[in-house]
């Protein structure tokens, strides 16, 4: 794993971590309640899928697990907002983990738009190289060069 995926896995869980500590002290009512259920399941969803796509099997795994990391920041951001506009809480620390939050789903929605488009780079060359080798100028080139 790079150095760069690394970093971004244990910032991933330094959110996570602060999104828990953040919803133990959300006020007691039954509406910060059930914003901070959503909140803690997206919160702890980015580290959780983003840590899963690190071990992708394939390039298709890393991107699909990614797309999930992407939409969890997303909605932890959702929620986050959500707190911050009812006046639930209005405080530097929602300020903070909202931008946190937004931060990650920037650099994780880039990330799954680069590894979507290598992918299909990669695919493309696969094509233009299969179909050059199966050209009737290779085949030629290849007959006419005698046993090696």
């Amino acid at each position: 794993m790079s150095e760069i995926a690394e970093r971004l896995r244990q910032r991933t869980l330094r959110y996570g971590l602060r999104v828990i500590t953040f919803c133990r002290q959300l006020p007691d009512d039954w509406v910060a309640r059930e914003i901070g259920k959503q909140l803690l399941r997206a919160g702890m969803g980015v580290p959780g899928n983003y840590w899963s796509a690190c071990r992708g099997r394939s390039d298709r795994e890393f991107i699909s697990k990614l797309a999930v990391a992407v939409d969890e920041a997303d909605e932890g951001v959702l929620w986050l907002t959500a707190i911050l506009q009812t006046g639930i809480r209005q405080d530097i620390v929602i300020k903070d983990l909202l931008g946190e939050a937004q931060e990650l789903r920037a650099i994780l929605s880039k990330s799954h738009k680069t590894a979507r488009e290598n992918r299909q780079r990669k695919a493309r060359e696969a094509k233009a190289s299969k179909q050059l080798t199966n050209s009737p100028i290779h085949q030629l080139t290849k007959s006419t060069e005698g046993p090696p």
